[in-house]
């Protein structure tokens, strides 16, 4: 059980409605979205894959031995969820090697849907978007409050929390975590970057729940780090003026929250008091993110819900909409259905 998620402040009202979500495999569909395409030629294949009940890596490291080449050769743009069907690009650099085939990985959670060339490896978040297709099933409740929901969802946005598949069963990465800060070491690079990031995504909710409970999450406040929707840029605000006001109402700009690391934070005000209480609240994380070599970031506090569709049909509701790179399917789940996972 994942305690700190289950805490987290929710920006409408806990859910009325429950439903029971991955009740089959392919109630939880994925697809990336790159926003290009590829260009057809270079040293580098690019497979358009869809895995059913896999994770990211394996697949990597599966194509790795297929291909004879390191598994570092290898590359992808995001981890996509296991316990679901999903459709992404891989990247291997043959780099002069003959090209095996493909189709000898075909079978029933692996089919090789596209192969083409480019010239540059895949990179971690370079997609545009995600889009999903999810199936809640058993759903209780008043379909007319489960409505009026995804509209205020739709039309507003919801907190952009890590998702609890980023702290691990039972939250044993930020088990991890602390004990790695206290000492305990952790040879393992992958391993290490697993625990920083679950540690650096712990202190991110803390800090949103608290905007949450007192509803400035989608609300500028005084001192406020804005982020420009779609983009990683941001901006200090000379005031809060009836412009920044505005542009937050339409989703142009969001209020940010501290990815913790080295470096002064760029907020101020009231904000930079409530993000600097983090270190008074959590020494050791902080401590420990800064003395990893991690560099202070922000991250938006409000993600938006693009395309947002859905049927209710009995007792299953099928949604579909489209998150941006490094948002979590779940946080929008949370906000209108009380679930349960089989």
């Amino acid at each position: 059980m994942n305690l700190h998620w289950s805490s987290l402040a929710h920006a409408f009202g806990q859910p009325t409605v429950k439903g029971v979500l991955r009740q089959q495999i392919d109630d939880f569909v994925v697809e990336e979205q790159l926003g290009f395409e590829p260009g057809g030629e270079g040293q580098h294949v690019w497979l358009w894959i869809e895995k059913r009940d896999r994770n990211t890596q394996d697949i990597a490291l599966e194509l790795a031995r297929h291909a004879a080449i390191k598994p570092n050769a290898v590359g992808f743009s995001g981890m996509k969820d296991r316990r679901a069907i999903t459709r992404q690009w891989f990247s291997l650099d043959l780099a002069g090697k003959e090209e095996p085939d493909w189709r000898q990985l075909n079978d029933e959670n692996l089919t090789i849907l596209q192969a083409t060339r480019h010239s540059k490896k895949l990179r971690r978040g370079v997609h545009k978007a995600n889009h999903f297709v999810i199936v809640l099933r058993d759903i209780q409740g008043d379909p007319g409050a489960l409505h009026e929901r995804l509209v205020q969802i739709g039309g507003t946005g919801v907190p952009n929390y890590f998702g609890e598949q980023r702290f691990g069963r039972d939250e044993a990465n930020l088990t991890q975590a602390t004990q790695m800060f206290a000492g305990q070491r952790v040879n393992n690079r992958n391993k290490r970057s697993i625990y920083l990031s679950a540690a650096r995504s712990f202190l991110f909710n803390q800090l949103l729940s608290q905007r949450v409970s007192d509803q400035s999450w989608n609300r500028p406040q005084a001192g406020e780090v804005m982020q420009l929707a779609g983009s990683h840029s941001i901006f200090v605000p000379d005031s809060i003026d009836e412009t920044i006001q505005q542009r937050t109402e339409t989703m142009d700009i969001h209020p940010t929250g501290p990815l913790w690391g080295r470096g002064e934070l760029k907020s101020g005000g009231a904000v930079r008091t409530l993000e600097q209480q983090l270190a008074d609240d959590y020494p050791d994380y902080c401590t420990g993110l800064e003395q990893a070599g991690l560099k202070q970031e922000r991250r938006s506090l409000r993600l938006v819900v693009r395309d947002l569709d859905w049927v209710l049909e009995g007792q299953v509701l099928t949604l579909r909409f489209s998150l941006e790179t490094g948002a979590y399917a779940t946080v929008v789940i949370r906000e209108c259905v009380n679930v349960s996972e089989t």
